[in-house]
């Protein structure tokens, strides 16, 4: 194996312990640290969760023999942090241990970080590589990229449409209160597991209404992600799943702005671009993904602004004949995946870049 293919192997084992931390590190990135003696991997380590010990440091922790440190590389996927938040900077720790070497795959998009870490190695005479893998490590922590660059949390739509592309039958607010399912028990399972990795979980009005959804994790493990609706004149009844007060909920309305037990009722002008407006609500509140399981006007809207990152569809081997038609998706070829006898098609905003 050559020296560079050794090297991405490196990198990808950052890669994997990095993803080990998804839905538990926000609003900290995804990373995971390896440190390599004479190509052995000696200590290796990830950010576990939100306020612990960064990935450097739990790598740096899993050394047995600490001498071999002045003659081994720090692999890991995001530049080290040279700031006091939650934790001490790793770029200093990374100093004091006498590691000689640190490859990098990306340089931090936070302000706060932004090249000073790799500055402060580098005026310590360690050697610095960076971009190696740089667009793994780039898509890996793509909801803290997005986040930093666009000002925006991540955008991820989905919806289940029929192999005749309705996602709903015809419905009014006197019919009972449950989704039309339309996709199976495993997919719905991935949905739940989708939910435990991102911070916020957006609905309409009349999704909120006809469906009355919990918005919570209950057929995966992991915690439920902030729950969101949009209810313009406030019309949604208190005894919906949503006001249960089992989790926060945020309620975008025009009309007031106070906190009811966990429901905080959010005022803001929907006059003007309500969803520019609502996303740099969310941002300033620190929320990096949200999850957006709205209906077709709620889907569209997000799709006409081009204010999305990824959509996740369902195709489900149901047929209604008639209903509320799917949303239309823009010309781009979507990654496909079976489960059973839905097909899961991902789709990627190729019109947006990150840099």
């Amino acid at each position: 194996m050559t020296t560079e293919s050794l090297r991405e192997t490196y990198m990808k084992r950052c890669l994997d312990l990095a993803l080990l931390g998804l839905g538990d590190t926000a609003p900290n990135p995804m990373v995971g640290a390896v440190i390599v003696h004479n190509d052995t991997i000696i200590g290796e380590g990830y950010h576990e969760k939100f306020g612990g010990p960064h990935a450097e440091i739990n790598a740096l922790n899993s050394v047995n023999n600490r001498n071999l440190l002045k003659d081994s590389i720090l692999y890991v996927n995001l530049e080290p942090c040279s700031h006091t938040g939650k934790t001490p900077p790793c770029a200093d720790t990374i100093i004091e241990s006498g590691i000689p070497e640190v490859v990098a795959g990306i340089t931090d998009p936070n302000p706060l970080v932004a090249g000073k870490g790799l500055r402060k190695l580098i005026d310590a005479g360690i050697k610095v590589t960076t971009g190696l893998l740089g667009e793994e490590c780039m898509d890996l922590n793509r909801r803290f990229v997005t986040f930093h660059v666009r000002k925006r949390p991540y955008i991820i739509l989905k919806w289940a449409q029929t192999s005749d592309n309705f996602i709903d039958v015809l419905r009014d607010r006197t019919d009972i209160q449950q989704p039309t399912w339309i996709s199976n028990d495993i997919s719905r399972m991935v949905v739940h597991k989708w939910r435990s990795e991102e911070q916020a979980i957006l609905v309409g009005t009349r999704t909120a209404q006809l469906d009355n959804p919990r918005l919570n994790v209950r057929e995966w493990t992991g915690k439920s992600p902030l729950r969101l609706v949009i209810d313009r004149n406030l019309k949604l009844p208190k005894s919906l799943n949503l006001f249960d007060n089992q989790s926060p909920t945020f309620v975008f309305n025009s009309i007031t702005d106070k906190q009811e037990d966990q429901t905080r009722y959010v005022c803001m002008n929907f006059d003007g671009d309500f969803l520019q407006s609502m996303l740099g609500y969310l941002y300033d509140a620190g929320i990096q993904s949200v999850l957006v399981e709205g209906g077709r006007m709620l889907l569209e809207s997000f799709i006409s602004s081009n204010l999305w990152d990824e959509a996740r569809v369902f195709k489900g081997a149901k047929q209604f004949g008639a209903g509320v038609t799917a949303p239309a998706m823009p010309a781009i070829q979507p990654e496909e995946y079976v489960i059973q006898e839905d097909v899961l098609m991902v789709y990627h905003n190729t019109s947006l870049t990150t840099n």
